[in-house]
């Protein structure tokens, strides 16, 4: 085979097909990259807050669950306070801790004297100091929990954001002279446009299940805290509320 034979078989050789995900990284420039930044930076984020918030309630579900055996295995509401246990981490342990605390200072007068009973005035202080306890604990198991939010509810409209300004970048470029309108000018643009949806979409998705999940998990919590609040006041009406 002579050489122009053989340059001709070279030029109708296909070229060999590039990567997808390489190909519009390529292609990627100004506002398009710049948020494609930004929806990694939330990614990040995202995944760092459900991996947090997860360990976190792991760690606070394990706590609950020894501090509840304590508790029922005692004969006396403040036989676990007056021991001086500790369980850092643990929120029923906090809220019992604000209520034991609470319920002491009432059980003394200015003199410093302990008396054997409160009256229903300090008990129905007890309650609402419980209740702010167990409001302070929902709120420190919520935090960071608005990130997901944001990213759920931003990641799309961010990349919807760049698909819009891409393909109306490609369109007014092919508009304009030399007039290059055919799909090979065109197509590169368009899709690198397109890649800050999907990155949009892939931030969005995770954290929605994240979330929801987290949600979810959280009100078990509350809901625990406040039972749990109620059953102590409750046994310290019992067992400190004098009778009239």
């Amino acid at each position: 085979m002579n050489q122009l034979g053989i340059l001709a078989v070279a030029a109708s050789a296909p070229a060999e097909k590039q990567s997808t995900y390489l190909f519009v990284w390529e292609q990627l420039e100004g506002p398009g990259l710049a948020i494609i930044i930004v929806l990694v930076l939330l990614s990040t984020c995202a995944w760092t807050v459900m991996a947090f918030k997860a360990l976190q309630l792991r760690r606070a579900r394990k706590y609950n669950r020894f501090f509840d055996d304590e508790f029922r295995g005692q004969t006396r509401v403040l036989e676990m306070f007056e021991r001086r246990v500790s369980a850092e981490g643990c929120p029923l342990f906090s809220v019992y801790q604000e209520g034991c605390m609470a319920l002491e200072e009432r059980l003394r007068d200015k003199e410093g004297n302990r008396h054997r009973y409160v009256s229903l005035k300090s008990m129905e202080h007890i309650k609402g100091l419980l209740e702010c306890s167990v409001a302070r604990e929902s709120v420190a198991l919520e935090s960071g929990i608005i990130l997901l939010a944001v990213a759920v509810s931003g990641a799309p409209f961010l990349g919807l954001l760049g698909t819009v300004w891409g393909v109306m970048d490609v369109f007014s470029t092919a508009g304009q002279p030399p007039y290059l309108a055919s799909l090979k000018y065109v197509a590169p643009g368009v899709a690198a446009a397109l890649a800050t949806t999907v990155a949009g979409l892939l931030v969005a998705i995770p954290s929605m299940f994240g979330y929801n999940w987290l949600v979810h998990n959280l009100r078990v919590f509350t809901v625990e805290l406040d039972n749990f609040a109620q059953e102590l006041a409750s046994c310290m009406e019992t067992e400190f509320l004098k009778d009239e």
